[in-house]
């Protein structure tokens, strides 16, 4: 039996001392100062123009959903949406770090990364529509994406139910023996759940090669940071769990892609999990539900905007020479009329029968779940005008 001694790498001290909680200073990696110009000292990621390009593209597209989406919502064409203004960088960066086979678990801002491994337009208005033709059967909220052939993991809406999953995942990949890694998404509120806890634990303890990205956007709906937590934001607690940590300025796509890079080499390496605090700002509302109005002022939201990730990398594409902004424009408007379209022609799409509601769970669906989908079809059938879509799919 091995001889364990808890205590060999403890030192010792003589007097009382007391660790206050700027002893250990976490910096946050910027290489684009927020105008687009390089740092003088900072290190480039290796990127030639046709991947930049791609990371950028995928941003603009991004923003392009987000602001047409909202829109909808609020014309009543679909119940509820969540933009990523302002945090485009974070997810489309690290998306474009890993490989095909690393598996996704997002929360639900990171339609970008989704949109950078080839989600169409189609496949996010079938999805937002709940329609016939859209994997999970419209049996999801609007955002709740999920891409199998992608490897994306469908969207849960309780907060922090994909952290522990990912370590768990991330685990079956090690045993599995294969070179793909697990990456997970959250915000900061997430990280006050106890998955967030129980999950960077157990990922730590059986050495699971997983990247925890928590976007640091400031806000838990309409709880500021400070009033969420006392500590170093969120990458002190990587630390305290063992975990390799890296902070990052969220709005810089380069930073991002650099960080996420080798955080996904060491893991493979080493079998580990890495934690990546990733700082950014929601510019948008935190969901069509939300009124940021009532707890954050305009100069705020004004300083942050100074910080715009797009404009920061454009400014630096068109210094470098590999941008037009007329052109860019062009393939803007380009862009708004494809998802314009899209949307005018998937929300046309009949939804799903009725009856799918209780398939795919058992292989014969129980009795009580028959009773309960009859009696939801005689309810429907009373009152057809408050159902306007369901009640033609009986």
């Amino acid at each position: 039996m091995k001889d364990r001694n808890h205590l060999s790498d403890v030192g010792f001290t003589h007097q009382v001392r007391i660790i206050d909680k700027g002893l250990v200073d976490i910096p946050m990696l910027q290489i684009l100062q927020p105008d687009g110009t390089p740092h003088k000292d900072a290190e480039l990621p290796e990127l030639d123009k046709d991947a930049v390009v791609k990371i950028y593209r995928t941003m603009r597209f991004t923003r392009v959903l987000d602001e047409r989406m909202v829109a909808a919502q609020r014309q009543g064409r679909i119940s509820f949406y969540l933009a990523s203004t302002g945090e485009e960088a974070a997810s489309v960066a690290s998306a474009a770090a890993l490989e095909p086979q690393d598996m996704i678990m997002s929360q639900y801002r990171e339609q970008g990364a989704l949109a950078y491994r080839g989600y169409s337009t189609e496949a996010f208005m079938n999805q937002m529509f709940s329609n016939e033709k859209e994997p999970n059967k419209g049996r999801q909220m609007p955002i709740h994406y999920g891409a199998k052939e992608l490897n994306f993991m469908t969207i849960s809406s309780p907060l922090g139910t994909q952290i522990p999953q990912a370590s768990g995942y991330a685990y079956g990949q090690k045993m599995a023996g294969e070179p793909a890694v697990t990456i997970c998404y959250f915000g900061e509120g997430a990280a006050s759940e106890g998955d967030f806890h129980a999950g960077l634990n157990m990922a730590a303890v059986l050495h699971c090669p997983a990247i925890f990205f928590c976007r640091n956007n400031g806000y838990a709906i309409s709880t500021p940071a400070e009033e969420q937590f006392a500590g170093d934001g969120i990458a002190s607690r990587g630390l305290g769990y063992g975990i390799k940590t890296i902070r990052v300025d969220g709005n810089d796509a380069f930073a991002v892609y650099a960080a996420t890079k080798q955080a996904r080499e060491i893991a493979l390496a080493e079998n580990c999990p890495i934690l990546i605090e990733a700082m950014s700002y929601r510019l948008a509302a935190h969901s069509t539900s939300d009124d940021p109005t009532g707890y954050r002022s305009k100069d705020e939201e004004a300083r942050w905007q100074a910080k715009d990730p797009i404009v920061r990398l454009g400014n630096w594409l068109k210094a470098k020479g590999w941008l037009d902004e007329e052109q860019d424009n062009k393939d803007v408007e380009k862009m708004r009329q494809e998802v314009l379209e899209e949307l005018k022609r998937v929300e046309k799409v009949p939804i799903c029968r009725i009856d799918e509601i209780i398939e795919d769970v058992y292989d014969t669906p129980p009795w009580h779940l028959q009773e309960q989908l009859e009696a939801l079809k005689q309810h429907i059938s009373k009152y057809p005008d408050a159902y306007p879509k369901t009640s033609g799919r009986l």
